[in-house]
């Protein structure tokens, strides 16, 4: 019968891992910053060799670097790796949304309506200049774009797209930026082409939506060389 306090453990564990990986995300731990272990067990709470299992399990998902003897770092911000990050994200998301397209039923309809009204109704709150919405922006896009590719059947496939997007939003709000208008109507075009099923349309706008989204970051001089 396993012990269960093996199971406090990796509840602990768990949680931690997911507040390290959003600090990363939001920029709050910041590239390149050394992630030191004294200091991150006052800051979270956790013993040393979870703290180890954390970074090294986060290490695997290039949001931190090992570096030998010297500890661990948040991973660096890159254009070249916000570039390779997009194209992945574009690979994945594009042969996600064709399958979606193509099976999609009325649940998934449902699904993309719900996604997309919460995410014009927070948007219609940034264009208003209510920056405070910003937090909720950030994890609408992400179930709106969830939600398209959501009929793909495959969870492998879901799965490496919520990751790759993880990654790819750490770029956003590293830039500390939001589109604008341009975003709102690029999310309106792809709900309508959706709802149509036009697959050539939807994958050509998502291209679009992703590369401006890159050149914006860009735009905003925050990323290294």
């Amino acid at each position: 019968m396993p012990d269960p306090s093996d199971a406090a453990v990796t509840s602990v564990g768990d949680a931690t891992y997911l507040r390290l990986r959003a600090d990363i995300i939001a920029g709050r731990l910041t590239p390149r910053q050394k992630l030191r272990l004294d200091a991150l067990r006052q800051q979270y709470g956790v013993g040393i060799s979870t703290l180890r299992e954390i970074l090294n399990r986060l290490a695997s998902e290039s949001l931190v670097i090992a570096e030998g003897q010297k500890g661990f770092a948040v991973a660096p911000a890159t254009a070249q790796d916000l570039r390779e990050i997009a194209d992945l994200r574009l690979l994945l998301e594009s042969h996600a949304l064709r399958l979606s397209f193509a099976h999609g039923d009325l649940e998934w309809e449902g699904r993309v309506v719900a996604a997309h009204h919460k995410l014009a109704a927070t948007e219609d709150r940034l264009l208003a200049g209510h920056e405070r919405h910003t937090v909720n922006w950030v994890r609408y896009d992400f179930a709106f774009h969830n939600a398209l590719i959501s009929a793909c059947g495959s969870s492998v496939l879901l799965d490496l797209h919520a990751a790759i997007f993880d990654r790819f939003l750490r770029y956003h709000m590293l830039a500390a930026s939001f589109r604008g208008r341009g975003v709102v109507d690029d999310h309106r075009a792809m709900f309508n082409m959706a709802l149509q099923r036009d697959v050539d349309g939807a994958l050509a706008m998502l291209s679009s939506h992703v590369n401006r989204g890159v050149e914006h970051v860009l735009s905003t001089g925050k990323l290294a060389n």
